[in-house]
């Protein structure tokens, strides 16, 4: 399987290192955040990469990662509710103005279409988090056992800041030509209810999307599926199969 890692001094991150890693030569353009605070790499060393390879290899699905920079934030660095949505909002211009683009240059420009999105944890936050912020890049979010009401880390006051990097918060005020985009995405949550799980996270944000007219789907597994690899490397090849176009030759047939 293809394999290619650089790293660069992200801008929008004051300078902080960030490492971006593809797999894959062609298809659709997926950018799958870590898990928490982790690095570009935990998803291949945790086997999500080799659990979705069919894809990869049947030149269906171009895989981007990127580290979880915001997600140290919340977790081990910052001290209050208003310093680390600080921190995600620059992380969320480093997805913008650095890691889009390159995306867009490693796909041979932007006529590659709208970027797919999916995490597990906080990752399934930054997942959704970039395609409700940006629906003119994102199309599809696949949001495993997400975590979406991040106050939920820090005390602090409820600023600006903070309001304008929670999905909960924003998309009930959305209006006008945003929202026109967004009703064109569609955003799986899906979640176990098993061990550490919060079934409840997902239907919040149904909750927020569905009355916006938002399209939306909430897909439970059982008991047996709980907060773990396990259960995002047996949903995430699933959610894929079922989304993907197929490949050409099963069209043509």
């Amino acid at each position: 399987m293809s394999k290619h890692k650089i790293t660069w001094k992200s801008p929008s991150m004051g300078g902080r290192e960030i490492t971006f890693v593809r797999y894959g030569v062609s298809g659709t353009p997926l950018l799958l955040f870590p898990t928490a605070g982790g690095d570009a790499e935990e998803p291949e060393r945790f086997h999500l990469i080799s659990a979705i390879g069919d894809f990869i290899r049947d030149l269906r699905l171009k895989v981007y990662c990127v580290d979880s920079l915001a997600g140290q934030a919340w977790l081990k660095e910052c001290r209050t509710l208003r310093e680390a949505a600080v921190v995600q909002n620059r992380f969320d211009q480093c997805i913008v103005r650095e890691v889009v683009p390159a995306i867009h240059r490693d796909c041979g420009g932007e006529d590659v279409g709208r970027i797919w999105a999916a995490g597990s944890s906080i990752g399934a936050f930054n997942a959704l988090s970039v395609v409700c912020r940006h629906p003119d890049l994102f199309q599809t979010a696949i949001c495993m056992s997400g975590t979406y009401n991040m106050n939920k880390f820090l005390e602090g006051e409820m600023t600006r800041e903070y309001y304008e990097s929670s999905p909960l918060d924003f998309v009930p005020d959305l209006e006008g030509a945003r929202l026109e985009q967004l009703r064109k995405c569609f955003i799986l949550l899906a979640h176990g209810q098993g061990d550490y799980e919060e079934p409840q996270q997902s239907w919040n944000v149904e909750r927020v999307l569905g009355p916006k007219g938002i399209p939306n789907r909430v897909d439970a597994w059982g008991k047996e599926w709980r907060h773990d690899w396990v259960t995002w490397r047996k949903m995430l090849p699933q959610f894929l199969g079922e989304f993907l176009p197929r490949p050409i030759e099963q069209q043509q047939g």
